[in-house]
């Protein structure tokens, strides 16, 4: 896949484009977006990326636009995994819905900033060092255990990075509009908002070791990286009011990036071993005979899992809902309740 520096510079304004827009026409005056303008704008920048998917299909060939929707879907459902986080961080530091637009839009552009020097790092590793793909591998496995046994329960407000904020500046007690610092008595304290973005951003770098290791596992373009990364974060602000509480109904979520993560992880064990060059193993020979995972297979596979996870989650709460309330109707009639 050829891509000019031209191309990438036009990608890249493009891009940046997108998140001033976002700023100017939907963030910059505080309001919480209704259902019906977060669907709007979150099936117009689906469909964008999906278009662009048939794009890279057309001009470059569907090899590379299948690695561009394997990709994408990744992404995106790392993406959302990351909107139940955030959920959490709003939560813990009771961040006003008005507000919340702001705080999500910055989250959004610095996971950008570090997914794009991730992304440029990995680039240069993969180009310069095959064994790279045994770190990814294991590193993709290692983080999928991690995945499938993670709760979200942790307390962002009484973090260490939040702790060590708190002690070093000094803070307001109460938020003052969506104003990151303001000047009380003369004297300049910065307020909740910032520690927010400071437990956003860390949150954000964490992610991004998750999620670029994994999109590598698909694609060695470093373009279709990218753009994967880009679209999947486009949009991401709306759908997170527009499936705000759907969040919390995704208690299968973390399971099914898991099994995706493990299943990129081996894909990538197995390409190493492929194009082998350490000297202990076999040799410095390439295992031949390993067999390379084809991308419709991972493209199948990973839309399957995102599905049957997202299929059995809302069945198990549908199920406990039914559940309580037959316990709140069995101890009304007597008379517990």
């Amino acid at each position: 896949m050829q891509i000019t520096p031209l191309v990438w510079l036009i990608t890249i304004a493009v891009t940046i484009a997108f998140f001033v827009f976002e700023f100017f026409v939907h963030v910059r005056k505080p309001h919480e977006p209704t259902i019906a303008e977060s669907a709007r704008w979150s099936v117009f920048y689906i469909s964008l990326a999906l278009l662009f998917g048939v794009g890279i299909g057309m001009v470059s060939g569907w090899n590379f636009g299948g690695e561009y929707f394997a990709g994408y879907l990744t992404e995106k459902a790392l993406s959302i995994d990351n909107l139940f986080v955030f959920l959490i961080v709003m939560t813990g530091f009771a961040v006003p819905k008005a507000f919340q637009q702001k705080v999500l839009m910055i989250g959004i552009i610095i996971a950008l900033i570090m997914r794009g020097a991730f992304i440029a790092v990995g680039a240069t590793l993969i180009d310069n060092f095959s064994w790279i793909f045994y770190i990814f591998g294991a590193l993709l496995l290692v983080l999928a255990y991690r995945q499938a046994f993670s709760n979200h329960e942790s307390d962002p407000a009484n973090g260490k990075i939040v702790k060590f904020a708190r002690r070093v500046l000094p803070i307001t007690n109460e938020y003052h509009e969506d104003k990151i610092a303001v000047k009380i008595d003369g004297k300049r304290f910065f307020t909740p908002m910032l520690l927010t973005i400071v437990a956003i951003g860390f949150i954000d770098l964490v992610f991004a070791v998750d999620s670029i290791p994994a999109i590598y596992g698909l694609t060695n373009e470093a373009y279709i990286v990218f753009t994967a990364n880009a679209f999947a974060l486009m949009g991401l602000r709306q759908l997170y009011f527009l499936i705000g509480g759907l969040l919390e109904r995704l208690v299968y979520l973390a399971q099914g990036l898991a099994v995706i993560l493990a299943f990129i992880g081996v894909k990538l064990v197995f390409h190493a071993l492929h194009v082998n060059e350490l000297p202990f193993v076999n040799g410095g020979e390439p295992l031949l005979w390993v067999p390379e995972i084809p991308i419709w297979f991972s493209l199948v596979f990973i839309g399957l899992t995102i599905t049957v996870a997202t299929v059995l989650s809302l069945r198990k709460t549908r199920v406990d809902a039914r559940r309580d309330e037959v316990a709140v109707a069995e101890d009304v009639k007597e008379g517990k309740l």
